[in-house]
């Protein structure tokens, strides 16, 4: 009797419910039904093809390529990594592992040296930028499956011998291993009696600890200001900004907010603990190249009026990613949810979900930029990265730079310029416009070319034309047009000298005295630090941008 009084009660209740998540139910029902399909038809073709395909074939590299296809048209964040790749991004966030102590490159028949860590093992060894390893214990580089870098890796204190090329000559070198430690804060320091500098290069599990570090110690130093420079810095965790901007402003701020399509993942992050402090005038300086957690940092701190924002425009990276566990060591890092600061702004700049003729994702365009409110009311806005209180122009990076720096050119003219000259006084160090003229004759030299969305869009007409039996009477117009934008792209160069010499004296000052010597080199001589500085020690200047 209690069994069927009990089902009459249960019955209603389990309907109720069903009638209630019925549109949830069906929801998922087809979304699980479609997955199921499409993973049944994939299996079966995967496991026909490599059955009956004519020729042998590699189920494995099958499998990654059909993986990064997928992938590709979704945006560039959500990726596949197999076991190395998982132990390369844990590197990443916590800045320890065991190696050589070197940035490296690795090309398809070479490792390339970017830069030897000072104190380091291939720092002692005597590597220098520029080097081409071309064999690591006795396996080439060349046609070596997998990424040859993780050669380099291994047990402490093991001994690692590389074979490498240096201005056309064979040397070789025995490297000891040893534990790498990579500071997020490379360098902190005194611009002058009153102003602290604090290098930021990446949001690992060290960010918030030694960015406080270096807070406090300039504040003992006597700092009434603080520069915290943020340029060049992808991004990294996103506890670590929120941890970064408690520094400055008070318990229980609002930081970011996250929002998804999993109600999981929507989350507010607000600051947690007493701030260092909350009145010390703070100068952000970011580029394009600033992005996501630097992002965070120089958004909020914006939105609250809590720091002015000196340099260029940054990268626009509002997407927030988590890594999930999958199968056999492998990991899939998926864009979970976009983030938005204070104001309400999200700060995307491309739109993946729209690509263009050539497959690229489109940029917001600034006529669809929303407008926001700080908290003294100052507009700000979404949709194209965080655009700085005081944008100067030598910031950002003009077309024929970008192609110059993706070329490599800037790197490979700096290593032949240090094997040809001494430097005495690097503080008193200046490119000369000779300097300049050599670079460019090294850009011709190396065939330096880069095809402008102007050509592109020329080519383009001219085959319409041909297949309209037009190009005979337009081909002379179209060679005279050509030949006026490469006149025009030699000219690109000399009107960006000043910013090119500025990338160029940077990577030539790091052969001679490293990354730490770059960064003193800086207080004397970069110009977004000057800006800072003079906006720094004029209070009314500084206020000023903040009303």
């Amino acid at each position: 009797m209690k069994n069927i009084l009990k089902r009459k009660v249960l019955i209603p209740i389990v309907a109720l419910v069903i009638l209630l998540t019925g549109s949830a139910f069906q929801k998922y029902n087809n979304d699980f039904f479609e997955i199921a399909k499409q993973i049944e038809i994939f299996t079966t073709l995967f496991k026909e093809l490599n059955m009956n395909y004519v020729d042998e074939t590699n189920p494995a590299d099958l499998m990654d390529t059909a993986i990064k296809n997928m992938l590709n048209e979704l945006d560039p964040y959500t990726t596949f990594y197999n076991e190395q790749d998982v132990e390369a991004a844990r590197i990443k966030q916590t800045g320890d592992y065991t190696g050589v102590g070197a940035s490296i490159k690795t090309l398809k028949d070479k490792l390339l040296v970017i830069e030897p860590y000072k104190g380091y093992p291939a720092d002692k060894a005597g590597l220098k930028a520029g080097d081409e390893i071309i064999n690591v214990d006795g396996h080439s580089v060349e046609g070596y499956e997998g990424d040859a870098g993780n050669l380099l890796k291994g047990t402490p204190n093991s001994t690692v011998v590389l074979v490498y090329v240096r201005q056309g000559k064979t040397y070789k070198a025995e490297v000891k291993r040893s534990e790498i430690a990579i500071d997020a804060v490379p360098h902190f320091s005194m611009v002058n009696a009153t102003t602290g500098y604090i290098v930021l290069k990446k949001f690992n599990e060290k960010a918030s600890q030694q960015t406080e570090y270096a807070l406090r110690d300039l504040k003992a130093q006597g700092a009434k200001s603080i520069i915290l420079d943020l340029r060049s810095n992808p991004g990294g965790l996103l506890r670590e900004a929120v941890s970064i901007v408690n520094l400055f402003v008070p318990k229980g701020q609002l930081v970011v907010t996250t929002k998804s399509k999993v109600k999981k993942y929507n989350r507010t992050y607000y600051t947690k603990s007493d701030p260092i402090d909350t009145e010390i005038p703070v100068v952000v300086l970011i580029n394009g190249q600033s992005a996501s957690a630097s992002e965070i940092v120089s958004g909020t701190l914006q939105d609250l009026d809590r720091a002015v924002i000196v340099g260029a425009r940054s990268f626009g990276k509002g997407l927030v990613q988590r890594p999930k566990e999958l199968t056999y060591g492998t990991q899939l890092k998926v864009t979970i949810s976009r983030y938005y600061t204070p104001s309400g702004r999200c700060i995307q700049a491309l739109d993946y979900w729209n690509k263009d003729e050539k497959g690229n994702a489109v940029r917001v365009k600034q006529k669809d930029y929303n407008v926001f409110k700080t908290k003294k009311g100052r507009k700000v806005y979404d949709g194209g990265g965080v655009f700085p209180d005081e944008a100067l122009d030598y910031s950002k990076n003009s077309a024929i730079t970008k192609a110059i720096l993706s070329n490599q050119s800037i790197f490979d003219y700096a290593t032949k310029y240090y094997y040809n000259h001494e430097i005495d006084d690097i503080n008193e160090f200046k490119l000369s416009d000779s300097d300049f003229r050599s670079f460019k004759s090294f850009l011709k030299s190396s065939h330096f070319s880069f095809e402008t969305d102007t050509e592109m869009a020329l080519y383009k007409a001219f085959e319409v034309a041909k297949s309209e039996n037009l190009d005979n009477d337009i081909r002379r117009d179209f060679n005279s047009l050509l030949q006026n934008l490469s006149d025009s792209k030699l000219k690109a160069v000399d009107d960006n000298k000043s910013q090119l010499m500025s990338l160029l004296s940077d990577e030539i000052i790091k052969r001679y005295v490293y990354r730490e010597g770059l960064y003193d080199y800086y207080k004397v001589h970069n110009a977004e630090i000057k800006k800072a500085t003079e906006i720094l020690e004029d209070p009314s200047k500084y206020n000023s941008y903040l009303k």
